[in-house]
């Protein structure tokens, strides 16, 4: 069989950009697959709100700004979609609505993450969906479940979530976007005996863990792909004698099958400024790192040849 090679990226938060880059990954580094795995929405909203007068005003990156022309409105919209921010266009009486309802807020920021990923499923189809590229895109601990329908909607993108698929005639791989606890209590945490229940319900469904894939969001803990800055409990980053303080925040659920199970590969993200690879026993595990608001794009290409990484690298671009 020829050999198999995958591209994989994770916490894109919503980037246009990044995403687009994705897509257009497979043809650039000749990828049979192309993967996104976890923590696909954005973070931020930036109503556009409308004056009455021809005008449009918003805060947008620390700025109050005012915007006169449709032309300067699509441009702000373009810059805010490739930073992962949502930038709606809304009437006064809208915001109005808005401001006197954090539920309501809550409402329709969520219709804007939905929104965007329907966007992208119908614009992966469009661009891959006549080409040989399997593409498989699953949501993260970040990700609310309202995003679950529209990830799903495409008969050309593959959610893997919580399954175990097959990449090629020889590679299977289990999916999951479950974290531990993180401080910023976010949709899809739990604890780690069931996050460990979770992983083994999928691994014991595998048929050969020699040529198996773990892509699990969270990296395994007290690796190099786990290291984050310790923040306190108002979330602001320890600071200790000039220093930022650095902790293991991986998953103990994550090592422990991993070294249990030693599959061939794990693909990781979760924790944005721990970029590397680092083997525990036979399984080669990968997290590339992520700098989504500026629009670049990290990533993972990796070679499989039957139960073997033939070759691998970080990329970035």
């Amino acid at each position: 069989m020829a050999k198999t090679r995958i591209y994989f990226i994770t916490d894109v938060h919503g980037s246009n950009r990044c995403f687009r880059k994705f897509l257009n990954a497979a043809k650039f580094y000749e990828a049979n697959v192309i993967i996104l795995g976890g923590d696909i929405t954005g973070k931020s909203m930036t109503p556009l709100v409308e004056a009455g007068d021809g005008t449009w005003s918003c805060h947008f990156q620390g700025m109050d700004m005012v915007l006169k022309t449709e032309k300067e409105v699509a441009d702000l919209q373009a810059r805010a979609g490739d930073s992962g921010a949502y930038a709606p266009v809304i009437t006064k009486a809208k915001f109005e609505e808005l401001e006197s309802s954090p539920a309501k807020v809550t409402e329709f920021f969520n219709q804007q993450m939905v929104g965007r990923v329907g966007e992208w499923m119908a614009l992966a189809e469009e661009r891959l969906g006549k080409t040989q590229v399997k593409c498989m895109i699953s949501p993260g601990n970040d990700d609310i479940f309202d995003i679950d329908p529209a990830l799903s909607s495409s008969p050309y993108v593959i959610n893997p979530e919580g399954k175990v698929v097959k990449v090629d005639d020889t590679h299977e791989m289990i999916t999951l976007g479950y974290t531990n606890h993180t401080p910023w209590k976010s949709a899809r945490e739990v604890d780690e005996d069931v996050l460990a229940g979770m992983i083994s319900k999928m691994a014991d469904q595998v048929q050969n863990m020699k040529t198996a894939i773990f892509n699990i969001h969270v990296p395994p803990i007290d690796s190099p792909l786990d290291k984050a800055p310790k923040v306190d409990e108002s979330l602001k980053i320890v600071v200790r004698a000039g220093n930022v303080e650095m902790i293991s925040a991986g998953s103990t659920a994550c090592r422990a099958a991993i070294e249990k199970y030693q599959p061939m590969l794990g693909l990781h993200g979760h924790i944005h400024e721990s970029r590397g690879i680092h083997k525990i026993g036979r399984t080669l595990c990968a997290n590339p790192g992520s700098e989504y608001g500026e629009g670049i794009l990290r990533g993972f290409i990796v070679d499989l040849d039957g139960d073997k990484t033939k070759s691998y690298i970080l990329t970035s671009g």
